[in-house]
């Protein structure tokens, strides 16, 4: 692994929120953390409602974890365009996170310990 990059389970049970709506619940979630950026939360997919999740055309790619794949949130009120991303195929370093789902946390979507 990147000498600069942790990866470790969360402690305690995490919920992520979009527009009203509860997207997930998770006691299963990983926290990544890089360099100087803030720790990043990933979800499980399987503990994610996905059906709240569109997959959009966005991708990018990270030296050190490999392609991301981004969604759009798309609830009653309104679609947030590009606001998780997941490494479908990450590299073998940081293998742990495939499966998993990280969000733009911000106004309208929140990742908080409960």
């Amino acid at each position: 692994m990147a000498e600069h990059i942790t990866i470790r389970r969360a402690s305690g049970k995490w919920s992520v929120r979009a527009g009203g709506a509860v997207l997930g619940e998770s006691s299963n979630v990983l926290e990544l953390s890089e360099g100087d950026y803030p720790p990043v939360i990933y979800f499980p997919r399987e503990d994610i409602a996905m059906a709240f999740l569109d997959r959009t055309e966005k991708s990018t790619h990270c030296p050190h974890k490999g392609d991301a794949s981004y969604y759009s949130i798309v609830t009653r009120s309104t679609t947030l365009e590009n606001a998780a991303w997941s490494y479908e195929a990450p590299y073998e370093a940081v293998a742990r996170i495939k499966d998993h789902l990280a969000f733009y946390t911000g106004e309208n979507v929140t990742v908080e310990e409960i």
